[in-house]
């Protein structure tokens, strides 16, 4: 597949009808590093992990697609969102290697995700709720701690902030 891609890709940078750049050019990594704010042994990581692949130049350069920066721009967004490399992986990996991904690709990843996108909100938005009063565990002032946990009964549901991480 790679020989495919790198015989259909030019090296250079070029245009289609509409004067925007062609999303199956190849770029330097460290064009993707400057594109994307990642450092290039960021970008050698995920090339590792089969997460974006590279076709080599006749001088040994990595090479890689401009579709690339939007593979590696949902990695910085999916781990913002908190989501592990194992759960960035196997969304990935549903997307096409070799083509851009389209809107449908897009669409498909997004629906996978938004029941656990809905519950880290879902937490955001019942700690910004309880933060002024209670962290969730009755402890952040020990004199009001008797009025929101007597006798610790949070501590009977299970160690941690149960008040924020349970959702009742």
């Amino acid at each position: 597949m790679l020989a495919m891609m790198q015989s259909k890709a030019d090296l250079r940078s070029s245009y289609d009808y509409d004067g925007c750049m062609n999303r199956n050019d190849l770029i330097p990594i460290g064009a993707l590093a400057r594109r994307t704010g990642l450092a290039v042994s960021a970008i050698r990581y995920y090339e590792q992990r089969g997460l974006i692949e590279s076709v080599r130049s006749a001088g040994n350069q990595r090479r890689f697609l401009r579709s690339d920066i939007r593979r590696l721009s949902f990695i910085l967004i999916a781990q913002k969102l908190g989501l592990g490399l194992a759960e960035i992986e196997r969304e990935l990996a549903a997307l096409p290697q070799g083509r851009t991904p389209d809107a449908r690709d897009w669409a498909r990843i997004s629906r996978s995700l938004r029941g656990e996108i809905d519950r880290r909100i879902a937490t955001l938005e019942r700690t910004r709720e309880k933060l002024d009063a209670c962290i969730g565990c009755g402890c952040l002032s020990l004199a009001r701690c008797r009025l929101y946990n007597p006798e610790d009964r949070a501590g009977e549901e299970g160690s941690g902030p149960r008040y924020v991480l349970d959702d009742g």
